[in-house]
């Protein structure tokens, strides 16, 4: 029977999407094992989520806010997860595989002495463990693992458990002492640069996804191609890694093994040949549509629907047509 502490995302005070990936993970395990799981909001505007965190069907929420956790840095976080994880007896702690998620993990690991599976894709219980499925080699090969220890630390590839829905109801929630590490003290806030700032969806959590490679040429095409349809149909942008080394647009942006990994309703690959490193970051996307002008390119093998054309043409076209259908309503 697990006992599982799903830690939240929070991000700008407020609750991120990610952290429902983890939600379903911890249900998944919790009902395989007949066991339990808690949620666990550390940081600003924990309160404030703890409202939201509490109608997903957890035992309990678990609330841990203080002025000294305005800012992320996990020498001030993991002490604080690993103290409640000890006080409440759990046997997993479940985070979504995010930057943020790949920062506390391990932290939480090492403090509990407790053996590490990150960027899972499946969960499953047989013969009493459970067994997680990890994807390697750009996703190319799968494999099965178990952790021996008393408590297991897990990351959640957010592309591969689908957004947890609430239940209704209302979990009970109670608030957790704060743990310091000397070693906090040393490490200093400087502020958070944030190079991409847009009104658009953030990548990871989009249900539309339009990414450009280097076919665009430059980053100039990006704002006068690209950008036009990527704002028609409502979505995020991204990009090949190939597009993001060459400067056409930040890192950020960047689909793939190297870059974010992507699972939308829709995925729209404009000028990607489909390397094997892309399709790692969005083959789970629910339906993929190709537009490139090589009928050979690899992305037509993964794609739903392929466009065989030029992009300058044909995606000045298809962002008119969308924005006409917009505009019929």
């Amino acid at each position: 029977m697990a006992k599982i502490l799903v830690v939240a995302e929070l991000g700008g005070g407020s609750l991120k999407k990610t952290t429902h990936s983890a939600i379903s993970f911890a249900r998944k395990a919790a009902s395989e094992t007949g066991g339990t799981f808690d949620i666990l909001a550390i940081g600003k505007g924990a309160e404030a989520a703890a409202s939201v965190l509490a109608t997903f069907g957890a035992s309990a929420v678990l609330v841990a806010e203080d002025a000294s956790l305005a800012n992320f840095v996990g020498e001030r976080f993991s002490p604080t997860i690993a103290e409640a994880v000890k006080a409440g007896g759990y046997t997993v702690v479940a985070f979504t595989a995010s930057s943020y998620g790949k920062d506390l993990a391990p932290r939480v690991a090492a403090r509990l002495n407790a053996g590490l599976a990150s960027d899972i894709a499946g969960v499953s219980f047989e013969d009493g463990k459970l067994v997680y499925k990890r994807p390697m080699y750009a996703g190319n090969v799968l494999a099965l693992m178990t952790v021996d220890t008393a408590i297991q630390v897990v990351s959640v590839r957010q592309a591969e458990f689908a957004a947890a829905a609430p239940t209704g109801g209302a979990s009970a929630t109670q608030k957790v002492a704060l743990s310091h590490q000397a070693s906090a003290d040393r490490v200093e806030f400087l502020g958070y640069d944030e190079s991409v700032k847009s009104a658009r969806p953030e990548l990871t959590e989009a249900g539309i996804v339009v990414s450009g490679g280097r076919a665009l040429k430059s980053g100039e095409n990006f704002k006068t191609v690209l950008e036009p349809m990527v704002d028609a149909f409502g979505a995020a942008m991204g990009a090949s890694r190939a597009a993001c080394d060459a400067g056409y647009v930040p890192n950020d942006l960047q689909v793939g093994q190297t870059g974010k990994v992507v699972a939308p309703k829709l995925y729209i690959a404009v000028g990607i040949s489909g390397a094997i490193q892309h399709v790692a970051g969005m083959k789970n996307s629910k339906v993929i549509v190709a537009i490139n002008k090589d009928p050979e390119a690899p992305i037509f093998q993964l794609a739903d629907y392929g466009l065989v054309a030029d992009l300058f043409k044909v995606v000045p076209e298809l962002t008119a047509a969308v924005n006409q259908l917009k505009a019929q309503g």
